[in-house]
């Protein structure tokens, strides 16, 4: 005999009357909890109890905090592409890694939907939303490269910053002010170009006469700065 279904079983506050309404109301509780709190300051147990709801029915919708967290940004591609290409990657390919994985997202189909998302961020637009995506992009993508980056005596978080500016600013010629040179230029050409830029910011000198120990900032170029040969 089959188990009942999941939104006839009563949550806190008296029985849902159904699915839609069920995960409606649960992504709702997410979308201000994220906003108001952040991805890490965030659990489901929080989003349960805020939606009225078992924290067992908030996992049967969404699975994890990050898929929960994915559906109350509406984030228009899978935000884990971005985030085993960085895990994978060795530290001295983080930057032509990221420029490769970041820019092959926005050339996909989830490209408008992102396209988007940056207009109402750089925009103002509606303030949660625009929280959301910075907690996005803070919380989740760049504290993932700093902790690949983060050595005893750097946290990375200039780094990481410094890092963001430079592709911000790839995509925001390319996808929103749509400049030609760097429309027309192919995927290859601005890994190229711009990959060796993101690793000295990651992990190379960046003026204050060190660098990272977390790895070498380019080919040829070991750890703490002295090159080969």
């Amino acid at each position: 005999m089959s188990g009942p279904d999941p939104d006839s079983r009563p949550g806190r506050t008296g029985r849902r009357p159904g699915r839609t309404d069920t995960r409606g109301t649960i992504l709702a509780a997410a979308r201000k909890r994220f906003a108001d709190n952040g991805f890490d300051k965030t659990s489901i147990r929080a989003v349960a109890t805020d939606a009225g709801v078992d924290p067992a029915l908030v996992h049967h919708y969404f699975g994890t905090k990050q898929e929960l967290f994915a559906a109350a940004v509406e984030l228009p591609m899978d935000p884990n592409i971005v985030l085993q290409a960085i895990a994978a990657a060795p530290v001295d390919e983080l930057g032509e890694t990221i420029v490769r994985v970041v820019l092959g997202v926005w050339d996909s189909a989830a490209g408008p939907g992102l396209v988007a998302t940056m207009r109402s961020v750089i925009g103002g637009g509606d303030s949660g939303d625009s929280s959301l995506a910075r907690s996005f992009l803070l919380e989740i993508v760049l504290k993932r490269v700093r902790e690949r980056i983060a050595t005893p005596e750097d946290d990375g978080r200039f780094r990481v910053a410094m890092a963001i500016s430079q592709m911000g600013g790839l995509l925001l010629t390319r996808k929103l002010l749509e400049l030609p040179p760097l429309t027309e230029a192919s995927v290859d050409q601005l890994v190229a170009a711009v990959g060796p830029t993101l690793q000295r910011y990651l992990t190379g000198d960046i003026g204050s006469g060190t660098t990272s120990s977390a790895g070498p900032t380019a080919k040829g170029q070991r750890p703490n700065g002295i090159r080969k040969g």
